[in-house]
């Protein structure tokens, strides 16, 4: 590969910038400056440093997000704040995307990735990922109304599909569905005449918030995720 295509892929610039670095011998091959954007490179076995930073290729990366309330899931946004403002520097940027979406007032765990085919396995009405939600009610929610929500609502027209739905106390719940329709939760607390007032995703598939903070960003490995 040659040193320009890799240094873009790595996400240190455009191909214009890139060549600027390379020409103010800012960019070393196993230990050697390089002077030459032509000059090619073995991704596999090469050591590639910038301003004396190994920078290692990967050509799919995968991270998870605390996402903050007040952010769409989106990559650019004419009006409003992204999910790719709370990504600090280190984050590789390119052709990174969200796979799926959190409300903006929703925070919790979110997937981002370059991998293409991972996001539209995951995001398949096939793939059936679980999806777990902390949610924080209006009213009191009783047992019989869990159990509606267990065995599947109607949002609008749509049958959800089996829930598991677990009581923490009167007005706090663990909501774990299988869809990710638009407004899923919010709606699936409405039909049970309640309402979400605060909610924070927990987990998506193999993949937990644990102990992230609010805004915090992990990488994580295709291992992790499937």
């Amino acid at each position: 590969m040659r040193l320009d295509k890799y240094l873009v892929e790595c996400g240190i610039g455009s191909r214009k910038e890139v060549k600027k670095i390379i020409d103010n011998k800012l960019v070393s091959v196993n230990d050697k400056i390089i002077s030459s954007s032509k000059e090619n490179v073995d991704e596999e076995k090469d050591i590639v440093k910038y301003r004396d930073e190994i920078i290692k290729y990967k050509k799919f990366r995968y991270y998870i997000l605390n996402k903050k309330g007040g952010y769409i899931t989106a990559v650019d946004d004419p009006k409003d704040k992204t999910v790719m403002d709370l990504l600090p520097e280190w984050v590789i940027k390119k052709d990174l995307a969200p796979v799926g979406r959190l409300d903006k007032d929703t925070e919790g765990l979110l997937l981002l990735t370059n991998d293409g085919q991972l996001n539209h396995r995951l995001l398949s009405p096939k793939s059936h990922v679980d999806k777990t939600y902390y949610a924080e009610l209006e009213k009191d929610i009783s047992e019989d109304n869990l159990e509606k929500l267990r065995n599947g609502v109607d949002i609008g027209g749509y049958i959800t599909m089996p829930a598991l739905a677990e009581k923490i106390d009167d007005k706090k719940i663990h909501l774990t569905i299988k869809e990710g329709k638009f407004h899923q939760v919010k709606k699936m607390l409405e039909a049970v005449d309640n309402k979400v007032i605060y909610l924070k995703r927990i987990s998506f598939g193999k993949l937990k918030l644990d102990d992230m903070e609010l805004g915090e960003v992990r990488e994580v490995n295709l291992e992790d995720i499937i």
